[in-house]
């Protein structure tokens, strides 16, 4: 059954709150295939919603996690969290990203205790909760402040290895609103442009990070 498009009449005066509805977001994410079904394909929706968009790609990354690594609870515990950590929200009221942390969550707790069954780990649990407390956030997309109208801070999650993951806390106006060096640095010149860093995938340079935290174990995240 598809979900209501609406919750009020009055949240739609206000707010211009309509929903996608379940057959137009599996149309749109069509177009993106390829990219949906990358586990560490990173999304934003700037007007999430309840996560209408973000609950179909989380299951579509879910199913890739669980033909990949279903015979091995440890890796498809990894790989589910970084599934997780690849999917950002913004959204401007507050019941709405609630219910948008807790319907992700729900879809991968599902998921989890389905093929984890008596392995369920509480620190797992614990760590996909707070993935989504940082990556779901209530705010507004155009101003890119948050509920307390402080900028927008999201987090990067980078695995590098099969248990290991790299926190680095990024402003969202800085990563949007930024401009490449009018100069192009060499790596070796990075230090005099400490604003800067360098990204070898995309050969470009980005703002530099607020905060980075040393690699965790990736059940421990919470506690960084």
């Amino acid at each position: 059954m598809e979900q209501k498009q609406t919750k009020s009449k009055q949240r739609i005066s206000e707010h211009g709150e309509v929903f996608t509805n379940e057959r137009e977001v599996n149309a749109m994410l069509d177009l993106v295939k390829i990219e949906t079904e990358r586990i560490e394909s990173r999304f934003l929706e700037p007007a999430c919603g309840n996560g209408n968009f973000l609950a179909e790609i989380l299951r579509r990354k879910l199913k890739i996690v669980h033909l990949s690594y279903s015979k091995n609870i440890d890796d498809w515990e990894f790989y589910s969290i970084l599934a997780i950590s690849s999917m950002y929200g913004i959204e401007l009221l507050e019941d709405n990203c609630i219910e948008c942390r807790e319907r992700l969550y729900k879809i991968w707790e599902n998921a989890y205790r389905e093929i984890g069954k008596e392995t369920i780990d509480d620190e797992c649990i614990k760590a996909a909760k707070f993935i989504l407390e940082r990556n779901i956030l209530c705010g507004d997309a155009l101003s890119l402040k948050d509920i307390n109208n402080e900028p927008i801070i999201f987090s990067e999650w980078t695995a590098l290895n099969n248990c290991l993951i790299k926190r680095r806390d990024f402003r969202l106006d800085e990563i949007l609103e930024g401009k490449k060096p009018a100069i192009q640095l060499s790596l070796f010149e990075q230090e005099k442009n400490a604003g800067w860093v360098y990204d070898e995938d995309t050969k470009s340079y980005f703002p530099a990070p607020i905060k980075e935290y040393e690699p965790a174990y990736y059940k421990m995240l919470y506690g960084i």
